[in-house]
């Protein structure tokens, strides 16, 4: 009678196989702000809030060419891939109706739409950026004082994406920097960032090309990979202060483009992986799917085989194996390769 009441559990827990029965936090974008006008319906406020909405997925998962790709998708089109959306507050502020929208677009349908276009996604797990900028002037070279960018670069440009971290400073960066100034281009970021060698990493050099240009020259080492880009940024007879605030978006633009195409997800080629878990009162079957379910990269849950020991899982997930273990680590889940079987357990 108790293996009986077992195989029910599972099979009502695990019916639905294919299925990640929770939200897809990726695809969901909140506090979408919308001004409320005395003529606007609340079919045109939601159509509005889905079109910035959407706007705003497409920034925080697509590469730059890629936006662009789909920024003339029709709205009908848009208003499709849309599973629901929240109204989570209505204010009135200097006269004016303020209502803020979440939006819940659907993982399936946006697979689809990417799938036929042959684009790929950014889910980004690490989103701390350990980020140095150095002002390259003539002979002298400045990393600490006397540098605009060091001391304003996150007062100028914020991201929700990404956390630009400028460390303090370092008498070893210094003595660092000041032994291969000669050949900054090929300085090496783990010693450069030995506090932060396992973090991604960035050392950004700006230099005067002309009074029209300013050139910089970029070295990342993202989920240890080395990426160095050169971008120019015209300044266009501006003023300095609107200048430099450019040339801090420019960078950022372009590192956060850099730190998404490390953070590919292909879904037209999924990977599968057969996993065992025991039956047992810390691993509570309830438990494991709601958690596998709080990872986006689960695209299904498969029952293989079951009885009152164990459960026989086959998960299809997208990207990389190391980042898919990363991810059940951070829903508490530990993976482990016994033998040629992989086993899950709950760890709290």
């Amino acid at each position: 009678m108790g293996s009986f009441k077992i195989i029910i559990v599972i099979l009502v827990i695990f019916l639905k196989t294919g299925n990640v029965l929770s939200l897809e936090n990726i695809f969901n974008v909140n506090n979408i702000e919308i001004t409320k006008k005395t003529n606007n319906s609340n079919e045109d406020l939601a159509n509005k809030a889905i079109k910035k909405g959407f706007g705003k997925l497409l920034e925080k998962i697509l590469l730059k060419e890629d936006i662009e790709n789909l920024s003339g998708l029709e709205f009908f089109k848009v208003k499709e891939l849309v599973s629901y959306y929240q109204i989570t507050d209505e204010a009135q502020n200097n006269f004016k109706n303020k209502v803020n929208f979440n939006i819940f677009f659907d993982k399936d349908k946006l697979h689809t739409l990417f799938s036929s276009r042959n684009i790929s996604y950014s889910d980004i797990s690490d989103k701390e950026l350990y980020l140095l900028p150095i002002i390259q002037k003539k002979n002298q070279i400045f990393i600490y004082n006397n540098n605009y960018y060091y001391d304003n670069w996150n007062k100028i440009y914020n991201s929700e994406l990404i956390e630009f971290i400028l460390p303090i400073e370092n008498i070893e960066v210094i003595e660092n920097i000041n032994i291969n100034k000669e050949n900054l281009y090929r300085i090496d970021l783990k010693n450069l960032f030995k506090e932060y060698e396992n973090k991604n990493l960035a050392l950004v050099l700006i230099t005067d090309t002309s009074p029209n240009d300013q050139k910089i020259f970029i070295r990342t080492r993202i989920l240890n990979k080395k990426i160095d880009k050169t971008i120019i940024v015209k300044k266009n007879n501006k003023n300095t202060g609107k200048a430099n605030e450019e040339i801090v978006k420019a960078i950022s633009e372009e590192l956060i483009n850099v730190i998404k195409s490390q953070n590919l997800i292909d879904i037209r080629t999924p990977s599968f992986l057969n996993v065992r878990i025991k039956i047992n009162k810390k691993n509570n079957l309830v438990k494991l799917n709601d958690r596998l379910g709080n990872i986006d990269t689960v695209d299904g849950i498969f029952v293989q085989e079951f009885n009152n020991k164990y459960v026989l899982l086959k998960l299809r997930y997208l990207g990389k194996l190391d980042k898919f273990i990363s991810q059940l680590k951070e829903q508490n889940i530990m993976l482990k390769l016994i033998g040629d079987q992989w086993e899950l357990r709950i760890l709290k």
